[in-house]
């Protein structure tokens, strides 16, 4: 009975750590840093440096072992810490979108939806979007309809957005930091 006692008071700690949010508002990856590949929050500022430069937008699987199911959009250009979406020009974001949506449609059908965290949330610097399934009951009234991506907002206010197809149209979701809990892992 008293080891429980003991590990009682831990688990409130455990939890905050786990839960713990990255902030990569500061973040800036060095990609000289013999170390580079050790930090975790620079892992696809090195997944990018592997491709092409030409490739504008790169597609990869989340390589987290509990998502086995997302794939990520990383934009090429860098666009690390706070507001990257604020950062690149209408042209790159519609870029991002575009290709976002049609890995989703691919992947999903009409089932799919595309969220990037809040500043706060985010854990890799490089700015990156997370395609999935959407899952059943996550669908809310709140948000706003859109005509298509170019409509897409430019968030600056650090927080992140999630949108999915609501018929011809896409339904937005903006104002909360984690976004991509209502993507299938």
């Amino acid at each position: 009975m008293w080891p429980r006692l003991l590990f009682l008071p831990l688990v409130p700690l455990l939890l905050a750590v786990r839960v713990a949010p990255a902030d990569v508002r500061t973040c800036v990856c060095d990609l000289t840093s013999p170390t580079i590949a050790e930090t975790r929050g620079c892992s696809l500022c090195v997944e990018v440096e592997k491709h092409p430069a030409d490739e504008k937008i790169i597609l990869v699987r989340d390589n987290d072992p509990t998502k086995p199911n997302r794939w990520l959009a990383v934009p090429h250009a860098k666009f690390d810490g706070a507001n990257p979406l604020a950062a690149m020009t209408a042209e790159d974001r519609l870029f991002l979108w575009n290709a976002a949506i049609a890995k989703a449609k691919e992947l999903w059908g009409n089932d799919w939806a595309i969220a990037m965290n809040g500043d706060v949330a985010r854990r890799p610097c490089h700015a990156h979007v997370h395609i999935g399934k959407l899952l059943e009951g996550k669908e809310t009234e709140t948000g706003v309809y859109i005509e298509g991506p170019a409509r897409l907002p430019a968030i600056s206010d650090g927080t992140g957005v999630w949108f999915h197809p609501a018929g011809a149209r896409l339904h937005v979701h903006t104002g909360e930091q984690i976004m991509e809990t209502v993507l299938m892992r």
